[in-house]
């Protein structure tokens, strides 16, 4: 008779627990929290007085896991926020195609990436720490997160194939398997404090002021006070988008003002320039600034694609 996994599960939750870190099940063999999502919420039992996100769910109580983990064999989730962590994780290509941009040429996974980054930064690899091997061969560097400030999630923020998991983010705990893999610790150690270059990385940068209308109408030549004042709308939208989010927002700017330009009130090259500007003050590359407000002009008729 094969053992349940359940025992194992219920001491890997435990075992987090134990370092001061609030757990929360994932789906059996996944990923996925456990539970239904916000969009479908009965708001009934837990979430009677709202949605409670795992975030909120997770905890340290022993005998609120043990219950939980005796019902099923759930993986383990870390909300890290409430746990005062940083995990820094690196990723590996999800096949062939998958392959690095320019900045980070010849890269093999997020690991090269983040070796890459340290050494530009002037600073060694900060290895010794708690350490996690995901299941698919990545890594997941866990830190204290520092004292003062609440560093959200990232995505692609540091680099390619490196995100990390902060406020609104959760990894998924030594001891749980996805896939048949299974994540295990490959360094056993107290989380390093989050080194402060990388604390001054992923501090969020306040978004630059939206350009007083009187300025951008001089700059904006011949167009109408209508055209300028939705060119300067748009740009606001831009400046304002949050991660994960700019290069939509620069996208969907482009083919708004499209039909401006179509009709000769704004000129195609004043509207690139400053939706160029605008994205790339809010930290997208300028190669993702360019697709993308080329992608919008197109779809908004301002532009007509080359035949091949």
């Amino acid at each position: 008779m094969t053992p349940t996994p359940a025992p194992a599960l219920l001491s890997a939750a435990l075992a987090a627990a134990e370092r001061g870190w609030p757990v929360f099940p994932l789906r059996p063999g996944d990923k996925r929290p456990a539970g239904h999502p916000e969009r479908h919420c009965p708001g009934a039992g837990r979430c009677s007085e709202g949605h409670r996100t795992p975030e909120q769910r997770a905890t340290l109580d022993g005998q609120q896991l043990a219950q939980c983990w005796q019902a099923a064999p759930y993986n383990v989730g870390i909300a890290t926020g409430p746990a005062s962590l940083v995990v820094v994780d690196l990723d590996v290509p999800k096949d062939d195609t998958d392959t690095p941009p320019t900045e980070w040429a010849g890269a093999a996974d997020g690991l090269d990436v983040f070796a890459m980054l340290c050494e530009r930064a002037g600073e060694r690899l900060p290895t010794e720490t708690y350490t996690v091997r995901t299941r698919r061969g990545g890594q997941h560097l866990y830190f204290t997160a520092p004292a003062g400030k609440q560093l959200r999630s990232t995505a692609d923020v540091l680099g390619w194939k490196v995100d990390t998991r902060a406020w609104g983010g959760y990894v998924v705990a030594a001891g749980s398997a996805v896939g048949g893999a299974s994540y295990e610790i490959i360094h056993d150690a107290s989380p390093a404090l989050l080194p402060a270059w990388l604390t001054d990385l992923l501090t969020p940068k306040p978004a630059p002021a939206p350009m007083p209308l009187a300025e951008l109408s001089a700059r904006m030549r011949n167009a109408t006070a209508y055209s300028t004042a939705a060119l300067r709308g748009e740009l606001e939208k831009v400046l304002s988008a949050r991660e994960g989010g700019r290069n939509r927002a620069v996208y969907f700017a482009a083919y708004a003002l499209a039909r401006m330009i179509r009709s000769g009130d704004l000129a195609e090259a004043a509207v690139s320039s400053e939706l160029m500007s605008a994205g790339q003050s809010i930290g997208l590359p300028a190669g993702e600034c360019r697709t993308a407000i080329r992608s919008g002009f197109v779809r908004g008729g301002a532009l007509e694609v080359s035949a091949a």
